[in-house]
């Protein structure tokens, strides 16, 4: 039957292939069904919103790769058009993001000034050789690219997807954050107009060089992209402003690009000022060409880092929107589209991309419902590549770099996390700065690891610290709370009930143990002590009462042998098996043999021990002063190791096992286990009161003093 199923599993057939395909490729399934009447004017007005955006920011984000401005034109081309077929979200523009300065990071450091130094006989100085220097950055961006490409796909294939889980929301804004803080941090050599060496490696940040290099500063630069931000910001705020008003939000980076290339030309800004513009664009499409292979042990590390944190915001972007609109994201879906984006990107020279927050809100915003938008943005850069290009290279660099600047608006906003953190939850906000922290000094790739490690240390800390308290009962209803936090509620007389914040495991079990003895005013290492020693002697007792049970059953042996033989000789060699076999069975044969043990007569030390009761010595009293009842509030529990076993095997005295590994037996069942605490204590409650009507009392108690019974409750 099993090999039956396996087999049928394993078979193909239509509906099987037929949904394959369409869960492999989700715009086979939307596509046929899409509404001309219902989307096509939205999508057509957001398509051609969005490609617009796409040409100052592809430009402006190639910066950032440390490319030719026009390679960030191809990745809003080609990426856009796969993921268009691939993708499983209805709105987010994939794209250029400002995560490419990982990219950049990577592309100067192998392919850094010094290594294309050449000589000008004209000048007789040394100068870089520019074009030797971007092409081989060019081939360094493509290799991370296609490499990142490769590992989404990889854990796309294996389910994966859920991968995302350990970059919480904390983690992903202070990590955004720092490499924003990276990115402005990369633009000021194009907003000052001077050439600071680029430094890789942890605190490569901290840039002094940028400092000594002030006074050098080209005013020309400088008010050039002083007069952009300004002009940027306050068209922006007007869009925001307007927003409801306009059918559609003014374009006000494309109006920048083409009034600075219009007055950059008009004035020769480069040529009286020094200011340093875009330079050629060539019109039309690269070949594709397979990235170098050499390469990729060097970014390896970088890019699994972009990889992963590109998913990370496209699948959070996509979620909200998704939500919004009420369809599901497919999550390893996504893993593999932006894979196939970035591996079939980087043979055509594009830079990594994932999903931008502005331009998917303005895609959304204008109208658009699928895809199709994306598409049609994605026509819109072609028209551009191919006929328009050209006529932006007067475009001062320094306008780029004010488009990326006012673009981080937002990622300089999350600071305001802080104080929001700060009042609801202080751990998540030390999550976030030292994500911050780590980003900033350790580099985007290093910064990312790190901060993993230090968000799941925080999650350890959590549970191995966990919060101990004893609950009480809010009065006339079977709610129990904190005793210290609430000063309504009552304690039941006679009973702890014990609560952790945490579940239990090897790392919090002896704290564990020690609160509990704490909180319950009682031993538990003095009482566990106390039970292995009277364990130790009930063992001793019953191992002295087998060697004289098998003594006496030799004796008893010799003299039956001797009363049936008649002889001594055959003595030696019956003695050895009726001493052994005689403790399992009585000799029946002879009524005159007593046995050692006889039938019916159990041991009475051991039939206490079976039952968990000890009698307490003559005259010895009770301490009224310690509990009844122990009631282990178990509801945050959601997982026991080994240790957590023997913890409370340990601390209730009698349990031996846990039923998946030795909890309950036959002395101890499950009718300790309640499924609420109310139920645990009034359990104890009703046994209580029959034990105070008893004339003698029975304590589970190795010590001499009062019994207690420790229960568990369980939501």
């Amino acid at each position: 039957m099993c090999v039956y199923v396996c087999v049928s599993s394993l078979r193909c057939s239509g509906p099987k292939l037929k949904s394959c395909m369409l869960s492999s490729v989700p715009v086979l399934s939307w596509l046929p069904r899409y509404s001309l009447r219902d989307n096509a004017i939205g999508d057509l007005i957001s398509g051609i919103s969005v490609g617009i955006m796409h040409l100052p920011q592809g430009m402006a984000y190639a910066l950032l790769a440390a490319v030719p401005p026009v390679f960030g034109l191809y990745s809003s081309f080609y990426p856009i058009l796969i993921y268009f077929i691939f993708g499983s979200s209805k709105h987010i523009s994939v794209g250029k993001f400002f995560t490419i300065v990982m990219i950049g990071g990577v592309t100067e450091r192998l392919a850094p000034d010094t290594n294309f130094m050449m000589y000008d006989n004209a000048t007789n100085q040394s100068m870089v050789n520019v074009l030797a220097r971007d092409t081989e950055r060019v081939k360094v961006a493509a290799a991370v690219t296609f490499l990142s490409g490769l590992f989404q796909m990889l854990l796309g294939l294996v389910k994966f997807g859920f991968v995302v889980t350990y970059l919480s929301e904390p983690l992903v804004r202070g990590y955004t954050t720092g490499a924003a803080i990276h990115v402005i941090v990369s633009q000021l050599k194009y907003t000052f107009g001077i050439s600071p060496k680029r430094h890789s490696g942890p605190f490569a940040l901290i840039f002094v060089k940028v400092c000594y290099l002030v006074p050098e500063t080209n005013i020309g630069t400088l008010v050039v992209s002083l007069v952009s931000i300004i002009g940027l910001v306050m068209v922006k705020e007007l869009n925001t402003y307007l927003g409801k008003k306009l059918p559609v939000p003014i374009p006000v980076e494309l109006l920048g690009i083409i009034i600075a290339t219009v007055v950059s030309w008009q004035v020769n800004l480069e040529g009286k000022y020094g200011v340093e513009v875009v330079g050629e664009i060539p019109s039309g499409l690269q070949p594709p060409v397979m990235p170098t292979a050499s390469l990729f042990g060097q970014v390896i590390g970088d890019a699994f880092a972009l990889s992963v944190v590109g998913y990370g915001i496209a699948i959070s972007l996509g979620r909200i929107f998704a939500l919004k609109y009420g369809y599901k994201v497919d999550s390893n879906q996504e893993l593999i589209a932006l894979g196939l984006s970035n591996t079939i990107g980087g043979v055509f020279q594009c830079f990594a991309i994932s999903c931008s927050m502005s331009r998917t809100m303005v895609q959304e915003s204008t109208g658009g419902k699928t895809q199709v938008a994306s598409a049609l943005s994605a026509m819109v850069i072609l028209v551009i590549m191919l006929w328009i290009g050209a006529l932006f290279e007067e475009l001062p660099k320094a306008v780029l770099a004010a488009i990326i600047y006012v673009n981080l608006q937002g990622m300089m906003k999350q600071f305001m996390d802080i104080p929001t953190l700060w009042k609801s939850n202080k751990v998540d906000m030390l999550v976030w700065v030292a994500t911050l922290i780590l980003t900033v000094l350790f580099n985007p790739d290093i910064g990312l690891a790190a901060s993993i490690a230090f968000s799941m240390l925080t999650v350890i800390f959590r549970t191995q610290l966990p919060k101990y308290s004893l609950l009480g009962q809010v009065p006339e209803t079977d709610i129990y709370r904190p005793v210290e936090n609430y000063n309504q509620v009552n304690e039941i007389p006679g009973v702890v009930i014990f609560h952790s914040s945490a579940t239990l495991y090897f790392a919090n079990a002896e704290m564990y143990q020690d609160a509990l003895a704490e909180k319950s005013g009682i031993d538990i290492t003095k009482l566990i002590s106390q039970k292995k020693k009277a364990e130790a002697k009930r063992l001793r007792k019953e191992k002295k009462e087998a060697r004289k049970a098998k003594k006496d059953a030799k004796k008893n042996a010799q003299d039956w042998v001797r009363r049936r033989s008649g002889t001594e000789e055959i003595i030696p060699v019956l003695l050895d098996y009726y001493a052994g076999n005689v403790l399992g069975e009585c000799l029946m044969d002879d009524p005159s043999m007593s046995c050692p043990v006889q039938e019916g007569e159990p041991d009475s030390s051991e039939n206490e021990v079976e039952k968990g009761v000890a009698t307490v010595e003559e005259g010895s009293k009770p301490d009224s002063t310690l509990p009844r009842a122990i009631i282990l509030e178990l509801s945050p529990v959601n997982f026991l190791d080994t240790v957590g076993v023997k913890t409370l095997r340990n601390v209730t005295g009698v349990i031996e096992n846990l039923e998946s590994g030795g909890f309950f037996s036959e002395k101890v069942s499950k009718a300790c286990l309640f499924s609420s605490i109310h139920d645990a204590v009034l359990h104890c409650q009703t046994d209580r009161a029959k034990m105070n009507k008893d004339d003698e009392v029975k304590h589970t108690n190795t010590h001499g003093h009062d019994t207690c019974w420790l229960l568990a409750a369980l939501f």
